[in-house]
């Protein structure tokens, strides 16, 4: 056991509990040893690869169970692969401190490089105190451009942040539409069939490029609409602002200001809690829009 730890990577204890639970076979005996093989090194490593993608010890269990009964796990591993790998074609890149501080402005900024990091828009190189590697290079030139037109870094992540909630919520909502009306007939009880998981791999490749399709023709639409309208409301000299005799004052609590100040500074209280109020907006309106619609024709008299 020890020499298949060694060559497996897994320590002494986790081999022990495959075994326990059944996942690894039981070795061979020969004489007072027991003695592992190639067989079992194997196994570890299809555990070790179905672990890493996040499928758990009794799923991976009925997985090696369909195998050892002639079932291929290659049908599944693809499907794996199709829903867990990269669902865009831009490639991550690396940035040096010293390149990363005259991106922005020439000013080092220990602070933002760590809210950065927390983030997830840079990523730490072991070993490399100096680089830091880069996921999505263009949500860093963005950052770049907004910094450059006179946004404060803070309030970018803040805006980073909110507008990561939104997004998470779309995609949420996109998957949940999709597995209803795609994806069900995939999942029933016990494990698909060859057939039907190269079925579903298939239709994730196609469906996987819509969800980005769809927010990018309608932020587009959005954008053209607000940004025509808060134009009209400056400069058009029909349109006046909807509050020409000034903004409403809606008192909000003092226990309430102070928290948005800790959170994002002075100077952008104002911004947030408009921000925070037309999120919940925009939430509401794609709840109702999520709702049941009702039925009209021969279907609505049906209990």
């Amino acid at each position: 056991m020890e020499d298949l730890a060694h060559h497996s990577g897994a320590t002494v204890r986790t081999i022990r509990a495959y075994q326990d639970r059944g996942l690894l076979p039981k070795p061979q005996r020969r004489g007072r040893s027991n003695v592992y093989g190639d067989s079992h090194l194997a196994r570890l490593h299809q555990i070790a690869e179905l672990l890493d993608r996040g499928y758990t010890l009794a799923s991976i269990k009925e997985l090696l169970e369909a195998w050892d009964a002639g079932r291929g796990l290659g049908g599944v591993l693809g499907l794996a692969a199709e829903v867990s790998g990269p669902w865009t074609d831009e490639e991550a890149d690396r940035i040096s401190r010293a390149e990363l501080d005259t991106r922005f402005g020439g000013v080092p900024d220990d602070e933002a490089v760590a809210e950065a990091v927390a983030l997830g828009v840079l990523e730490r190189v072991a070993g490399h105190d100096d680089e830091f590697l880069v996921p999505s290079p263009q949500e860093l030139t963005v950052a770049v451009e907004l910094h450059a037109a006179g946004v404060p870094l803070k309030a970018i992540s803040v805006h980073l942040r909110e507008l990561r909630g939104q997004v998470e919520h779309i995609a949420s909502r996109f998957l949940e539409f999709t597995t209803e009306h795609v994806f069900a007939r995939y999942l029933g009880p016990g494990l698909p069939t060859d057939a039907h998981v190269a079925e579903a791999a298939s239709l994730v490749r196609r469906l996987r490029p819509l969800a980005q399709q769809s927010v990018d023709a309608e932020l587009a639409r959005a954008m053209r609409l607000f940004a025509t309208r808060r134009l009209q409301q400056h400069l058009g000299p029909d349109n006046p602002p909807a509050h020409a005799g000034g903004s409403p004052s809606v008192p909000v609590p003092a226990a309430t200001l102070a928290a948005v100040e800790a959170l994002v500074g002075p100077e952008n209280v104002a911004a947030f809690i408009v921000g925070a109020t037309e999120r919940e907006v925009q939430a509401r309106a794609l709840d109702a829009l999520a709702l049941p619609q009702p039925r009209f024709g021969h279907d609505a008299e049906k209990p």
